[in-house]
């Protein structure tokens, strides 16, 4: 993407408020707090700016085991449980470092309400104590682990889909790629803002700072979670650097105009575009990361939920 010279003028006018409002808060920066201290202070601040969350019928927690036999909770949601429900198994962002489905309970809650489906929001590891590729590993096991106990969970196994924002897109990319390699379905891979690409692209210099995330930000979350540079260039922790993507499950991706990360969402896009795959693409304009979270005051979060719903609907082959 081309960005322009004053990116402060793209914001909307609500937009430029939060950011306001969070500044006025002097709060310390992310990069600048232990790993405990950012994992205390993101659960404090999540659901701040969100709706209500919807009411739910089913609100289960599970407990999901690994390969290297740690048990994983994750939460359960559906507003109308019904037998063989469609299901959504969502990744939580947060820099591989920071959240849990408690933290993304009220948009997880709204995207079964919108699509109409299950969504089993999963408790991965989380940095410094458990470096890459943990959180790849739970993902991978999760659908694994979800795909044999559907039926029995009541859940459609031909109907299932896998999501996540920021590190949990990125969760999300790589995922999709280990389920095609092993033969799973997917419906659909639905992204929001995720990161891809081992090095930095224009846009991380462009929105570096004053954006909400911050290009320090990011480098203080990968530290963490890769200790070992290297590890950068894992195609698992890089989709970008997959060769062949071809045959993966369908894409949709929402991602904030005003985002070090958007440039790595449109390549990715394109990278998966280029190799047959179908691919459904949103910018949404004037927002910052994290603005699906903030939808009791930027619409612009509302429309994410929306297109984000009428995708899983139309790959689950509900009538929209």
């Amino acid at each position: 993407m081309s960005h322009p010279r004053n990116p402060q003028s793209l914001l909307t006018p609500a937009m430029r408020q939060v950011l306001h409002a969070i500044a006025k808060a002097g709060r310390p920066p992310i990069a600048m707090l232990s790993a405990q201290q950012a994992k205390e202070a993101y659960a404090a601040g999540a659901g701040v700016l969100e709706p209500d969350p919807q009411k739910m019928a089913r609100d289960d927690t599970l407990h999901i085991p690994t390969r290297d036999g740690a048990l994983l909770p994750a939460k359960l949601w559906a507003q109308h449980p019904k037998p063989q429900m469609p299901v959504l198994l969502y990744f939580h962002g947060g820099g591989f470092t920071v959240g849990s489905p408690q933290t993304h309970e009220a948009l997880c809650k709204h995207l079964a309400h919108l699509a109409q489906c299950a969504v089993l929001s999963l408790d991965y590891r989380l940095a410094p104590e458990h470096t890459f590729p943990t959180a790849h590993h739970d993902a991978f096991d999760a659908l694994q682990w979800l795909v044999q106990h559907a039926p029995e969970l009541g859940l459609d196994p031909t109907r299932m889909a896998i999501g996540g924002d920021s590190a949990g897109g990125t969760l999300t990319a790589a995922t999709a790629i280990a389920a095609r390699d092993a033969g799973i379905d997917l419906k659909l891979q639905l992204m929001f803002y995720p990161g891809c690409s081992p090095d930095h692209m224009a846009s991380a210099h462009t929105f570096e700072k004053g954006f909400l995330l911050e290009k320090s930000s990011i480098d203080y979350f990968y530290k963490h979670y890769l200790p070992n540079a290297a590890d950068r260039r894992d195609p698992r922790f890089s989709p970008l650097l997959v060769d062949n993507v071809s045959g993966v499950a369908p894409a949709w991706l929402g991602l904030a105009e005003c985002d070090p990360l958007v440039d790595e969402g449109v390549a990715y896009a394109d990278h998966l575009r280029a190799q047959g795959v179908s691919v459904d693409l949103e910018i949404y304009k004037g927002v910052v990361h994290s603005f699906i979270q903030m939808g009791r005051v930027i619409p612009e979060a509302l429309s994410a939920h929306a297109d984000a719903a009428r995708a899983l609907r139309h790959a689950f082959g509900d009538q929209l």
